[in-house]
């Protein structure tokens, strides 16, 4: 082969350009193993953060994690975009003409098993390209693709045909089978959709009909709503199921959140509150559930009136308007309760992180003691967690208080330090309540879990339209964090409950529960 015209013919001018070449390979070669470094440290830590219960608060965390993952999106496709675009062809081999083998990727993981596989053989030729010869299948080379089918939309025509006796004249025809809207034209399947983007993933019905429009469904906003509103009071008598399943449980946890309600002219700051029953922290059999309520705004008689028969364990913050449940000569009982260590902990966390304050620090150490040693039951029995916390987790909250009333002490009451340890210190008889009692948690992140779609939605759909509108979401959230509380889709639940729930016998309502429904469904994989 001839030398192409611009190569050096001297051997110092090879080995300069190949000393260049070299250098050239290794500059590169340390950009992508840098990157990728960088990119499987980001992604460790984005883990480690998520998998982190008792970190930093919920809110601040979120923050965090989103900015780590639109670093580690940045960086990828950056890294990306500059491999497929570059203009220089694969370096050469300097002892040949092979090119040198690209910078090693981590391999990746197969693509879903369930997924339908669609086969597409690339034609062969027909005879051998070299020789002409006839061709004999050695094997294949088999190349998978993840790709993605649009939307579907379709009309299901359910046909009763009429047929008449020839012998009387009668004429006879299958009854009308249950639609979930009585003479509407919407499917469960449709209906479910519709109901999980707007509470489920907080996707306005003006953005859905937006999006409906562009697949060539004109869906209008008042037809949407109006079928949210249908399908919100047939899925009433379920609502009503898990508040009663969540307010048997002999221990609650309660929070609340804001919410923009919108009113003449302006927004108005309403609240939704939350009580969630969850007994898997201490092996409890029973499922977990979420009940969710609505007000306009924030004062104490709310909480008392959604608790007003309930007299278990309420684990909550230090609300003022809680304080009522508390009192010994309430009826039917006083709740006892139990204060939040995650809330203790974050007033110090932060005059540790900001203020560089070495008391703060150490009291924080002090606490992720307690999580560690706590970490290590989470999911024994009541019994079992009582009698590891009395012997190896009670001296360290005997030794903290000590240490805590003793540093309270030496600072000014006007102290941002004194104010953190003051609320502990002043509620210490509720922060020391799972000393007693194994099926009190550490924290109210239950609650906090609960909570947090609201708190991230909201931005999505601006404010609540009405007082109605607020109790109307407050409820379908019942339904659909308790679907996930117990591992259930809740669109694929959804769809199936506004199918059958029509025709469904009353006494037998409880059968479409998220926690039975799931069993069910399960039986019948294994049975077919």
């Amino acid at each position: 082969m001839a030398a192409p015209d611009d190569t050096p013919d001297d051997i110092d001018a090879l080995r300069a350009a190949l000393a260049a070449e070299q250098v050239a390979r290794r500059e590169a070669e340390a950009r992508a193993s840098g990157a990728e470094a960088l990119v499987l440290q980001l992604k460790l830590l984005i883990a480690k953060l998520k998998h982190d219960k008792f970190g930093a608060s919920s809110e601040r965390g979120r923050k965090l994690i989103d900015q780590l993952e639109l670093q580690l999106d940045e960086l990828v496709t950056a890294a990306s975009e500059a491999a497929t675009g570059a203009e220089n062809p694969a370096p050469k081999d300097p002892t040949g003409d092979h090119p040198a083998p690209p910078a090693r990727k981590p391999v990746r993981a197969p693509l879903p098993a369930h997924l339908p596989r669609e086969r597409v053989v690339v034609p062969a030729p027909a005879a051998c390209p070299c020789c002409g010869g006839k061709l004999s299948k050695l094997g294949e080379d088999i190349t998978e693709t993840l790709e993605v089918i649009p939307r579907q939309w379709k009309v299901v025509q359910t046909v009763r045909e009429r047929f008449s006796c020839r012998s009387c004249e009668v004429i006879t025809q299958p009854p009308a089978p249950f639609h979930p809207i009585l003479r509407g034209r919407a499917g469960p399947n449709l209906l479910a959709m519709i109901l999980e983007a707007k509470f489920g993933q907080h996707l306005p019905l003006n953005r859905q009909s937006d999006s409906y429009a562009r697949e060539g469904i004109e869906l209008s906003v008042s037809t949407i709503a109006d079928w949210v509103g249908t399908c919100t009071a047939m899925l009433a008598p379920l609502v009503t199921l898990i508040d009663a399943h969540a307010m048997a449980a002999g221990r609650l946890h309660g929070d609340d959140t804001t919410v923009p309600l919108l009113a003449k002219g302006q927004t108005v700051t309403a609240r939704v509150w939350t009580y969630v029953r969850d007994d898997r922290p201490f092996g409890g059999p029973a499922p977990p559930a979420a009940m969710f309520r609505y007000s306009r705004d924030r004062t104490g008689e709310h909480p008392q009136r959604h608790l007003a028969g309930y007299a278990g364990i309420l684990q909550a913050d230090a609300y003022a308007g809680f304080n009522e449940l508390y009192m010994p000569g309430r009826k039917p009982g006083p709740i006892t309760e139990a204060a939040c260590w995650a809330h203790g902990r974050r007033k110090l966390f932060k005059l540790a992180e900001v203020a560089r304050a070495p008391l703060a620090a150490e009291a924080v150490r002090r606490i992720d003691r307690i999580f560690d040693a706590e970490r290590a039951i989470n999911g024994l029995s009541a019994e079992q967690r009582l009698a590891v916390r009395q012997q190896d987790i009670a001296p360290l909250v005997v030794e903290m208080e000590c240490w805590m009333r003793e540093q309270y002490t030496r600072l000014s009451r006007h102290n941002d330090l004194a104010k953190a340890m003051h609320y502990m210190l002043t509620r210490w008889t509720a922060f020391t309540a799972f000393l007693k009692d194994g099926r009190i948690c550490l924290t109210n992140n239950a609650a906090e879990r609960a909570l947090r779609g609201i708190a991230l939605g909201r931005k999505s759909w601006l404010f609540a339209g009405s007082d109605r509108g607020g109790e109307r979401a407050a409820a379908m959230y019942s339904l659909i964090v308790t679907a996930k509380l117990n591992d259930v889709d809740p669109r694929a639940w959804l769809a199936d409950v506004l199918a059958r729930i029509a025709g469904h016998p009353a006494s037998q309502l409880h059968e479409l529960l998220p926690w039975h429904w799931k069993t069910a469904q399960a039986q019948q994989a294994a049975a077919a």
